[in-house]
C-alpha cells in the first residue's frame, strides 16, 4: 500500500482533455526523480460534467487521497472561490491552474501559465523582447483564465500597448482594467473583435489565448486575411500543434510560438510545486516533441 505521504495522486480538471500531454509529461519526469507519480485526467466533457461541478470534485479529491490538481479551461477563474490560500500572482491574474492539497484538506491555488508562458516567448521567440522594439504592440484574443496568464506576462516582459479581444465586451472590460491598475506604465484596451481590421496592422504581436483551434473548438479565432508578415503569432494551443492560425501565420513568414511551449513551460513550473523538485526542462522539452511526434526543433 502507498500512503499520500510516499507517491503523488494528481489530476488535471477540464474540458475536453482526456488527450492532454501534461500527465505523461508530469509523470516520465517524475519516474527520472525516482518518485511514484500518477497522474489522471477528469474531463468534465466526457463524464458529462459542468464547471459547477468543481466544489464537489475538490471535495472528493482529499478524501480520495490527491495530492494536487491542474485545472483548465473553463475552471481556471471559478476555481479561487473554492481555495483556502491563493499565491499573490494568481490572485493579480485572477486565475489559477495549479492547486495542492495540504494533509488537513486545505487547498493552495497557484498559476504557472504565466510563467509557462514567459519560458516558452524566451525559448520559441528570443528575439521578441521589450529591448528589440517587437513588444510595443500586442493584441491578444481571449481574456478568460488562459488570457489573463497571457496578457499578465506579456505586461511584465514590457509590452507598452495591449488590445484584449474577446466576443465578451464586459469580460475583456474588467480583465482590462484589472491590468491596467497592475501595470499604470502601459496602456491596457478592451476591444471589440469588429476592431481587429483597424488594430492588427499597427502591432508587432498576436495573441490566441482562446480555446479556438483546439481539437475540441475547431476553426480559426479571427480571419486569417487579417494577419501581416510583420506580426510575430502566438498560440497557447497545443493539441494540435499546427492550429490553422500557426499554419497560416507561418506561411505568411511570421516568426511562430506554437502551444507547445507554453504547455512545457508550465508543466515544468507545475511539477516543481507539486513535488518539490526541480525537474529538467530540456528532458521535458523532448518528452513532449516525442509525444506529438516531431523533432524538438519543429515541435515546440
Amino acid at each position: 500500500m502507498s500512503l499520500r505521504n510516499e507517491s503523488y495522486l494528481v489530476g488535471l480538471i477540464g474540458d475536453g482533455i482526456t488527450a492532454s500531454l501534461t500527465p505523461p509529461m508530469h509523470e516520465a519526469e517524475a519516474t527520472h526523480h525516482g518518485l511514484h507519480y500518477l497522474y489522471r485526467p477528469i474531463d468534465l466533457h466526457a463524464l458529462e460534467l459542468h464547471g459547477d461541478s468543481l466544489p464537489a470534485l475538490l471535495d472528493a479529491a482529499h478524501l480520495l487521497g490527491f495530492n494536487a490538481f491542474n485545472i483548465t479551461h473553463p475552471c481556471k477563474q471559478s476555481v479561487l472561490d473554492y481555495l483556502d490560500t491563493i499565491s499573490p500572482e494568481a490572485v493579480a491574474l485572477g486565475a489559477v491552474n495549479t492547486v495542492l492539497i495540504n494533509t488537513d484538506g486545505t487547498r493552495h491555488g497557484e498559476n504557472t501559465d504565466y510563467s509557462g508562458f514567459l519560458t516558452g516567448m524566451k525559448w520559441g521567440l528570443p528575439k521578441v523582447t521589450a529591448a528589440s522594439g517587437h513588444l510595443h504592440t500586442v493584441v491578444q484574443l481571449g481574456s478568460g483564465g488562459a488570457g489573463s496568464a497571457t496578457a499578465y506576462a506579456l505586461l511584465k516582459a514590457g509590452v507598452r500597448v495591449l488590445h484584449l479581444v474577446d466576443p465578451d465586451a464586459a469580460k475583456a472590460t474588467e480583465k482590462a482594467l484589472d491590468l491596467q491598475a497592475l501595470f499604470p506604465q502601459a496602456q491596457v484596451i478592451a476591444t471589440a473583435p469588429q476592431q481587429l481590421a483597424n488594430v492588427l496592422p499597427q502591432a508587432q504581436g498576436l495573441v490566441n489565448a482562446s480555446p479556438i483551434g483546439m481539437h475540441v473548438h475547431p476553426g480559426a479565432p479571427l480571419d486569417l486575411s487579417l494577419l501581416h508578415a510583420n506580426l510575430w503569432v502566438a498560440d497557447v494551443i497545443y493539441l494540435p500543434q499546427e492550429t490553422p492560425l500557426i499554419v497560416a501565420a507561418r506561411q505568411l513568414g511570421c516568426h511562430v510560438l506554437p502551444g507547445g511551449y507554453m504547455a512545457v513551460g508550465q508543466a515544468v513550473d507545475a511539477l516543481a510545486l507539486i513535488a518539490d523538485i526541480t525537474p529538467n526542462a530540456h528532458r521535458m522539452r523532448e518528452h513532449f516533441a516525442t509525444l506529438v511526434g516531431s523533432p524538438i526543433e519543429n515541435a515546440i
